[in-house]
């Protein structure tokens, strides 16, 4: 690296691999904080960089066309933008990127944004038919929009998260008769718990959607043209349907990086509070640092967790604190703290989370009620307050979040006018966790994480 002090920081080659929000936001903070060395973007989509949310709101509902969807450039950053051109290997000791076309680009320091993808239905159980689909890209879109407007008769959604919900919400909103299953006992039970979820389920059932709890597809078959045509269900049924949407999750996009000793796998890469990635030994790699849903890192409101948000408002905060990080000598650096938040839209309810729901051993609803569909629930882990949700009600959390990072107690003791006259919190109900359990994704610290073993390819 050129130069010392912080000016070398400000000088030198950065090569940001991920070319999405984080990505994007990244490379401008990076010139905002006087980086004036040579900067490359490399992003595997043909794209330039364009904003997720609305592909499962406004461009399944046809309210907004995918060419609309660009997000907008802040200012002129100066780079050379290697688009469609996935990574496919790193070599830390070396400060090497190897691309899908053969070149390599050597940097200085290192910005890894790659973010995550949607997780596929198994090609064994009918992923590779013609009308089974997922949504993550704009082409993802792009062509569930266009069968979704050749008007199906029915559409199987697999998975009732945020994602599914959303997606089936699409679907009703079109007219079209939608299925959804889900493996627990209620939707957004895996963020939210089974109180809300239980709620959840009254919207989807209200809004005409056939949904399927405690219920599994087990496989999805064609016609001999490979067309979809029909899905067997773990209840013993068999449904005819032209259209599947999988939306069971995603997975972080970390394969290129196996081999290069980085504490990394299908949950993300693993990095220090200040983005710094970790290596497999547990210590952190100076050249190299972490931002968007691709990141998993320790958060000082959630001890013993190692957070991954595949949130808007997330991406965009970590790729800044990431940039002056890169630009900044070692005690000068700060850490990511910012409360986690995310909201959704579906059946005509607006949601919104802010903290962390998902830690959470007690759930209360302290304003509104379940039965009204206006509701704000608490989260609560060992008597603290660790997150909230509303239900139509998104301009009171700004309060719950001020509670949350002063860790106030939990229930929270609010007086609210709209509350109940008394507040019984309840288990909060995760799936595949005992009343009272921990977080079935509780995670070890950093320095127990293995390294990516996969040979480089």
């Amino acid at each position: 690296m050129t130069g010392a002090g912080a000016a070398g920081l400000r000088t030198g080659r950065v090569v940001v691999v991920g070319a999405s929000l984080a990505g994007l936001r990244a490379a401008e903070a990076l010139r905002d904080e006087g980086f004036t060395g040579e900067l490359t973007l490399i992003g595997d989509e043909p794209h330039e960089p364009y904003d997720r949310p609305p592909l499962s709101k406004a461009v399944l509902s046809g309210r907004l066309d995918s060419d609309h969807i660009v997000l907008p450039r802040v200012r002129d950053i100066g780079a050379s933008w290697l688009l469609g051109t996935p990574a496919t290997w790193l070599d830390v000791t070396g400060r090497r990127v190897e691309l899908a076309d053969g070149r390599r680009l050597e940097y200085d320091r290192l910005l890894i944004a790659t973010g995550t993808r949607a997780r596929r239905w198994p090609l064994r159980a009918g992923g590779g038919l013609e009308g089974v689909h997922v949504l993550r890209t704009r082409e993802d879109a792009e062509q569930l929009r266009g069968a979704l407007a050749a008007g199906p008769r029915r559409v199987l959604v697999v998975g009732a998260g945020f994602t599914g919900g959303e997606v089936a919400s699409a679907c009703r909103e079109l007219g079209i008769a939608v299925t959804v299953t889900q493996r627990s006992a209620a939707p957004l039970a895996g963020a939210l718990g089974g109180v809300t979820g239980r709620a959840a389920a009254d919207w989807y059932r209200e809004a005409g959607v056939d949904l399927r709890l405690n219920t599994t597809v087990q496989a999805l078959e064609g016609d001999a043209s490979g067309r979809l045509r029909r899905a067997v269900l773990s209840d013993g049924t068999a449904m005819p349907v032209e259209v599947a949407v999988i939306a069971t999750g995603a997975v972080a996009n970390t394969e290129w990086l196996a081999g290069s000793g980085l504490a990394a796998d299908h949950r993300g890469l693993v990095c220090e509070g200040d983005c710094r990635a970790v290596a497999g030994s547990g210590r952190p790699v100076e050249d190299v640092f972490v931002a968007g849903d691709v990141a998993r890192w320790p958060h000082p409101l959630y001890p013993g967790q190692l957070l991954r948000l595949d949130h808007w408002d997330n991406a965009l905060a970590q790729a800044r604190t990431a940039a002056y990080n890169l630009t900044h000598e070692p005690g000068e650096r700060r850490d990511h703290q910012p409360l986690p938040a995310f909201w959704s839209q579906q059946f005509g309810r607006y949601l919104k989370s802010v903290g962390v729901p998902a830690v959470a051993d007690q759930v209360v609803v302290t304003q509104g009620s379940l039965d009204q569909r206006r509701f704000v629930a608490a989260y609560g882990l060992k008597g603290r307050l660790v997150g909230a949700v509303a239900v139509d009600s998104p301009r009171v959390l700004d309060g719950y979040a001020a509670l949350i990072e002063a860790r106030a107690p939990f229930p929270p003791q609010l007086g609210a006018t709209d509350g109940p006259d008394r507040l019984d919190p309840v288990d909060a109900d995760f799936p595949g966790r005992a009343a009272g359990g921990p977080p079935e994704h509780e995670l070890r610290a950093p320095s127990a994480l293995a390294p990516a073993q996969t040979a480089h390819r």
